[in-house]
């Protein structure tokens, strides 16, 4: 059998994992590497045990660092890794440093690369995450686009050949849990909001994070808070009393099914994570994205997602305002990591 090698290292890649390890496993000898870049067991270990992903073969436990010092460290990891064990080609997911690293070795030495989640555009160019997708998507063999919108944004930088429109591997893993917490009980809305906040820009300035929050707490509707370890850390290096703030219930991060659990029940998201608001999409919720840009332009349509980011004061109407018409299957069907395992299968 060929041997596809596996570069994952933080949650969402853990979550697109879970179905494309299942429908390669059928065709190739696939082993994984963990980069470590979420280190903490309730961000990385838990993900593993829900999901039934097997564990990695490597795990190199790079842990937080400046870009450039978690990313060379990755690269000379994935190196040694590479060389010794020579797998026929290797997959990156998303947008992470793990990605790039990943991508950069591997280009380097030769080896078909492998892109799930190509082709998506935020137009920021201050934002990391952008930069790694362009230059892995720039060196790629074969790039797994979810949508037709990543697909022309792929052909408008000049890249065609090994392009593939093949739905969303997240929406694969969202219709399983949504099943599978639908089947153990019923789920009901509570009314209540959901929000999850961990970009550099919204947490890493406390005035800004504390805006947020006060602006969350002055709301007429509960809030349930899962505090990102990043978010944490600003919070306790700054001393902030978290009890002062009785309209939000913090509390730790949540597994994979936990969190979706939570978004069947909430009545709204609020959210930066780019995974978040896909996950709302697919699960019939409105979104109120924190940012000023977003890689998901199809969840926009209709107001099922909206960005706000300078004027705060927005967010209570915000959240009252029904969204429209809701567009179903724009992340596919449930069946992308089959797609996908199909097309390399025959390809390689």
């Amino acid at each position: 059998m060929k041997k596809i090698a596996i570069i994952i290292g933080a949650r969402p890649q853990f979550i697109k994992h879970s179905p494309v390890e299942k429908a390669l496993a059928k065709f190739f000898d696939v082993f994984s590497i963990h980069t470590g870049q979420h280190y903490d067991s309730k961000m990385s270990e838990i993900f593993f045990q829900e999901l039934g992903i097997r564990p990695p073969l490597f795990n190199l436990s790079i842990g937080s660092g400046s870009h450039g010092l978690q990313t060379g460290k990755m690269m000379i990891e994935l190196e040694s890794i590479l060389l010794e064990n020579r797998p026929d080609a290797v997959l990156v997911y998303g947008d992470t440093n793990s990605t790039l690293a990943g991508a950069l070795v591997t280009s380097k030495l030769g080896i078909k690369l492998i892109h799930i989640e190509a082709g998506l555009r935020s137009f920021n160019r201050e934002m990391p995450e952008e930069i790694n997708r362009v230059l892995t998507d720039h060196i790629s063999n074969f790039l797994f686009a979810p949508t037709a919108l990543s697909v022309d944004n792929l052909l408008k930088e000049g890249v065609s050949k090994g392009v593939y429109n093949v739905g969303d591997v997240m929406c694969d893993a969202v219709l399983l849990a949504k099943d599978k917490i639908e089947s153990a009980g019923k789920v009901e809305p509570t009314g209540e909001i959901l929000v999850t906040l961990h970009r550099p820009y919204n947490t890493d300035d406390i005035s800004r994070l504390l805006s947020i929050i006060e602006v969350l707490n002055e709301l007429n509707i509960k809030i349930i808070f899962p505090l990102h370890p990043r978010t944490r850390n600003s919070l306790l290096m700054n001393k902030i009393d978290l009890s002062g703030f009785e309209n939000i219930k913090f509390i730790d991060p949540v597994s994979y099914f936990d969190l979706i659990k939570l978004q069947l029940e909430s009545k709204c998201v609020v959210t930066d994570s780019g995974g978040v608001q896909k996950e709302a999409y697919i699960l019939e919720r409105k979104c109120i994205t924190i940012r000023p840009e977003t890689e998901w332009e199809e969840t926009l349509k209709n107001g099922w997602n909206t960005l706000i980011f300078n004027d705060l004061s927005e967010l209570a109407g915000l959240i009252e305002k029904e969204p429209g018409e809701y567009l179903p299957n724009i992340y596919g069907e449930g069946d992308s990591a089959r797609r996908i395992a199909e097309i390399l299968n025959d390809e390689l």
